[in-house]
């Protein structure tokens, strides 16, 4: 019998039945496997950034790495709750101040309970806020509790009183006690996740009782983002529909981000710097400066030339605002070739530099290609990517729609209540996009769409990555994943305690990513690979399998191979013929017989290098047409 060549296209089809994928040569799905150079191959592993196994408190939503004057690396990390810097090997809390507050005798503690209760008029605060206190005296004791530390507010009883949770019970009791304290309030926390709001607004007037939540909603209150960008060697961060903020590299990691300035708008969704005129932008910000309550989602801001702080446009400075007509909102924008890519929930836009007087002007490129989420979009040697709310598309001077063999399996099961969240990362080692995004059933990002943009194949595998960094300032690609139920333990050097007190569940791992052969926590890959069903003489005639012939590259332990053969397309019964592969295998007997064989290759080993595969064999005979 002869031995009849395995020769499958790259990429993975999930929007044909297995039959009709065969037909063609191709795979139907994979996890931990990518397509180089047309072959597939093993994901490389992962490893913790820091090391050990840090934790930062919240999810985070964007990130950002650039470079000082003097060689200095660091890393932006902003998350629901806080934001972070890192920068050699040091983990820093630079979360911005809302307010500072003097108070007097502000703590009330209750005997053999870790509750107490803070007094301030007019606080401000929200459950889950963080307050650091902090007086003359060395360790502010109080029955047994030190005070001058960073707590999270366990529960507002209030507008004038608070409480916070201690990780002892209190020796005793005081009524008010403290002294003379200073209160920093650090900005209001966010969401970790998205939800339906059901209060006011919702609904239409009239069509429910006052004070009673609604039962069906419309409304998405959306997690927490951040948007993360440097203006030269300093920081600036803008939260979602809120004040934009600046790190002052020369200030030093010990000193937190402050607020742009009074001349800043108050309010705004992303923010973005122009790498060729060093002008920054805010997008979907306030057509008064001053005033959130004039926020415009589809108006923008730039300030003047080289400036953070001056908005109002003059005959002598180049600041300047335009607003967009198409769509509902601006949802995110990138810097391409020459100009601003600016996406609004339905249109493309570029925004261009034109000098004085206008400064800068904007042309609409495409209609009806909206971006799905603020982090969606790349841009990649010129070329612009990004998920819509139902398909991919790409911009080259044209706005195009992209060809994906994986569509439906991703739109079909997204979640859409989450899909804020959703993350776009480039890998330039292999070549790859990727949108890290929740599906149906999930909260929080569990999945992960690949498009090789050199060869144009995709695949997708399970994954939760709530960002992705190429490696352009650290040596690898940097990631992070969220986990609910994880409480933080980052070593920060703020000066006050590493981790506040009371802080409750909702941390962040960071990973060096593509680094190593496993997880992070030692635990094995587990990588899979599935071809189409393949017929002989388009399936006219049963068939006799008795031998594989394997082909790999870099394989270190067992691989399992597992053979399905079936009659029909839709046939109820199958059967199953397996083996092992190592890297010395040669040939596997197997026997089985049916009009069509489809290969399954799993390795679940430690250690496993980053396998390839090769040009496999069948021994198949014609065995008949009953």
């Amino acid at each position: 019998m002869q031995l009849t060549d395995l020769k499958f296209q790259p990429g993975v089809d999930k929007q044909d039945s297995p039959y009709a994928a065969g037909d063609d040569r191709r795979y139907i799905d994979s996890e931990f496997v990518r397509f180089h150079y047309g072959k597939p191959e093993r994901w490389k592993g992962w490893e913790y950034l820091p090391n050990p196994n840090e934790t930062l408190i919240g999810a985070v939503r964007d990130t950002h790495s650039w470079l000082s004057l003097d060689g200095t690396r660091y890393l932006a990390l902003g998350t629901d709750r806080k934001l972070y810097l890192y920068s050699e090997g040091a983990v820093f809390d630079i979360t911005p101040i809302r307010e500072t507050a003097s108070l007097t005798n502000p703590f009330e503690t209750t005997s053999s309970s870790p509750t107490v209760i803070v007094t301030d008029a007019s606080h401000g605060a929200s459950v889950g806020d963080f307050v650091t206190f902090d007086d003359s005296t060395t360790n502010n004791v109080v029955d047994g509790i030190e005070f001058n530390n960073e707590f999270e507010i366990t529960t507002v009883v209030d507008s004038n009183s608070y409480t916070i949770t201690y990780d002892s019970n209190a020796t005793g009791s005081t009524a008010a006690g403290g002294g003379s304290v200073t209160a920093s309030y650090q900005i209001t926390v966010g969401q970790s996740t998205s939800t339906y709001g059901y209060g006011w607004g919702t609904l239409t007037w009239g069509a429910s009782t006052w004070g009673t939540p609604r039962s069906s909603s419309s409304v998405t209150l959306y997690a927490r983002q951040w948007s993360l960008d440097n203006f030269g060697e300093d920081l600036v961060a803008t939260v979602l529909n809120g004040k934009t903020f600046k790190w002052d590299t020369s200030s030093g990691t010990a000193v937190r981000a402050t607020e742009l300035g009074a001349t800043a708008p108050v309010a705004s969704r992303f923010n973005l710097v122009s790498s060729d005129t060093r002008h920054l932008f805010l997008f979907g910000t306030c057509t008064t400066v001053t005033d959130s309550a004039t926020q415009d989602d589809l108006f923008f801001r730039f300030a003047d030339r080289e400036s953070l702080t001056v908005f109002a446009p003059t005959t002598e400075n180049e600041a300047g605002s335009l607003r967009i007509a198409d769509g509902s909102r601006i949802v995110g924008a990138v810097r391409s070739t020459g100009q601003i890519l600016v996406w609004t929930d339905n249109s493309l836009h570029g925004i261009q530099f034109v000098g004085t007087p206008f400064t800068f002007g904007q042309r609409q490129l495409g209609a009806n290609c909206g971006l799905i989420a603020q982090h969606a979009a790349i841009d990649v040697n010129g070329l612009a990517f990004w998920m819509g709310d139902d398909a991919f598309y790409m911009y080259d001077g044209v706005v195009k729609k992209m060809p994906c063999s994986v569509q439906d399996y991703v739109y079909d099961d997204l979640s859409y209540t989450n899909k804020n969240d959703i993350a776009c990362g480039v890998n330039p080692e292999f070549n790859e996009i990727m949108w890290y995004y929740p599906s149906s059933s999930a909260t929080q990002i569990d999945r992960v769409v690949v498009y090789n943009y050199l060869e144009g194949t995709w695949y997708t595998t399970t994954l939760g990555r709530t960002t992705y960094l190429a490696n352009y300032t650290y040596e690898n690609t940097i990631a992070t994943e969220y986990d609910a139920s994880l409480t933080a333990n980052a070593t920060t050097s703020t000066g006050v305690s590493d981790t506040p007190y009371g802080v409750t569940a909702g941390a962040s791992y960071v990973y060096n990513q593509e680094k190593g052969n496993n997880q992070a926590d030692g635990t094995a890959i587990s990588a899979s690979l599935t071809t189409g069903s393949i017929e002989i003489a388009d399936g006219d005639q049963f068939m006799s399998v008795s031998k594989f012939v394997p082909d790999f590259t870099n394989l270190t332990n067992n691989l399992a191979v597992t053979l399905t053969l079936e009659d029909y397309p839709q046939s109820t019964t199958s059967q199953t013929t397996s083996g092992n592969v190592s890297s010395t295998t040669t040939k596997i007997n197997v026997r089985g017989r049916g009009r069509s064989v489809k290969l399954n290759f799993v390795t679940d080993t430690v250690d496993e290098t980053n396998w390839r595969l090769g040009s496999m064999k069948l021994q198949l005979r014609p065995d008949g047409r009953r």
